[in-house]
């Protein structure tokens, strides 16, 4: 394990813990947060800590494969979640688990929120399905969640909250943050009759527009000659 990237790894989910906390996406200790270091290694918010006083070293460092863990804290009890996104995602380079109000006030009807805004499909990419509702922490859960992303950035877990993936953990946020915005536009959208969906085929354009256009800004800024 490369210690520099761990270390970043961990003022990263530290941060963005801190960010979760301050846009009201959950309450107390509430959610976590992740994000991946390499194939075998994750870092995990602790159990039951205020996020406003978390800081990086607190962060506990996961093996994915044992889920043997080192720091101070022990990690959340939410790490079969996020082990099974991240050996099933290759891609995923941050995880961000919520209790915010819409989200969780539809999770609590188990309804899947349909294709209805342009900025839902572009990162998330469609609908967001609602897992069936299990045990927190089991590896059913994690199991129902991982099924229920599908193709998605993110998913409603029923009667439970939301999570939301990104390629790092700051887009994981954002996923997070959009998928309460969708929520709150669903429910709002129902005192006039009820929204209209976004043909499939529309949703796989802006998605896949959105996925490449991001990417390419990502290897400008690396220098690996990307355009613009």
């Amino acid at each position: 394990m490369d210690q520099q990237k761990a270390w970043k790894v961990r003022e990263e989910v530290c941060e963005t813990a801190k960010k979760m906390s301050n846009t009201g996406l959950t309450a107390g200790t509430w959610g976590n947060i992740s994000g991946r270091i390499d194939e075998e290694y994750m870092v995990v918010t602790p159990s039951g800590m205020n996020y406003e006083k978390m800081t990086p070293d607190q962060m506990a460092i996961v093996n994915m494969e044992t889920l043997e863990w080192v720091g101070p804290h022990k990690p959340s009890i939410e790490v079969p979640l996020h082990r099974k996104i991240y050996l099933s995602r290759p891609e995923i380079g941050g995880i961000v688990h919520t209790h915010s109000q819409a989200a969780l006030t539809v999770a609590c009807a188990r309804k899947e929120i349909p294709a209805i805004s342009e900025d839902q499909v572009q990162i998330l990419g469609g609908s967001i399905r609602c897992s069936a509702y299990v045990k927190a922490g089991s590896q059913e859960l994690a199991d129902s969640v991982e099924k229920a992303l599908e193709g998605r950035m993110g998913a409603l877990m029923a009667n439970h909250g939301a999570v939301a993936l990104g390629r790092n953990v700051d887009e994981a946020l954002t996923a997070a943050v959009l998928v309460e915005k969708t929520a709150r536009i669903y429910l709002d959208v129902q005192a006039i009759g009820g929204a209209v969906r976004i043909p499939e085929e529309d949703c796989a354009y802006y998605h896949k527009f959105f996925l490449e256009r991001y990417r390419r800004l990502d290897d400008d800024r690396a220098g690996k000659g990307g355009r613009k």
